[in-house]
């Protein structure tokens, strides 16, 4: 019930300002405590469900599915949770995970590029991950490429975005003479 300048004082006292909003229920100002939240958030992320119980009622399913940060102290300041509909599909972000060894690394000095971190998609919340792996083991040769529809994706998730996209690669090694011929480069036709 305390907002605006009374939230200051709830941080004080160990409590986090939220709002629980979503299907079948009006947006609810609540406060959750500081440590149990961050224990929650730290195992769940934002791609997993979390029980949560107002007022000593039944825990609901949600989403934590935004938040903020106080950029001083690293510290939650505010927390949205979206209550789901365990029928319905969402629209959720998942996390990537790289894995494996891919040679073009380990054995010719490649360098890993990546073009996403995340990926969104589509599924029921039930289905939801807390993060997807993708194994680079196939990245052997400098020309080889991972693209989105590479991706191995768990039972009951699809890809919000469906496409031939460059999802990770490897580079061949740079020399300095490389390096430097592009720093001049970029550089000539700079104004002094």
């Amino acid at each position: 019930e305390k907002i605006g300048r009374q939230a200051k004082q709830l941080r004080r006292e160990g409590l986090i300002p939220a709002v629980l909003y979503g299907h079948g229920t009006e947006p609810l100002n609540i406060t959750v405590a500081y440590e149990p939240f961050l224990k929650a958030y730290k195992q769940a992320g934002g791609a997993t469900l979390v029980d949560l119980s107002v007022g000593g009622k039944e825990p609901t399913k949600v989403l934590i599915h935004d938040y903020s940060i106080d950029p001083l102290t690293d510290r939650f300041t505010h927390v949205d949770f979206y209550q789901v509909n365990m029928k319905e599909k969402i629209h959720a972000t998942i996390p990537l995970t790289f894995t494996g060894e891919s040679m073009a690394v380990k054995g010719l000095g490649g360098i890993f590029m990546k073009s996403f971190d995340e990926v969104e998609v589509e599924c029921l919340p039930g289905d939801l991950v807390s993060d997807i792996e993708v194994d680079i083991s196939p990245l052997a040769a400098f020309d080889d490429a991972l693209h989105l529809h590479d991706i191995k994706l768990p039972k009951g998730i699809e890809l919000v975005l469906k496409s031939n996209e460059v999802l990770a690669k490897v580079s061949p090694p740079r020399s300095d003479e490389e390096i430097a011929a592009e720093y001049i480069s970029k550089n000539m036709n700079k104004p002094v």
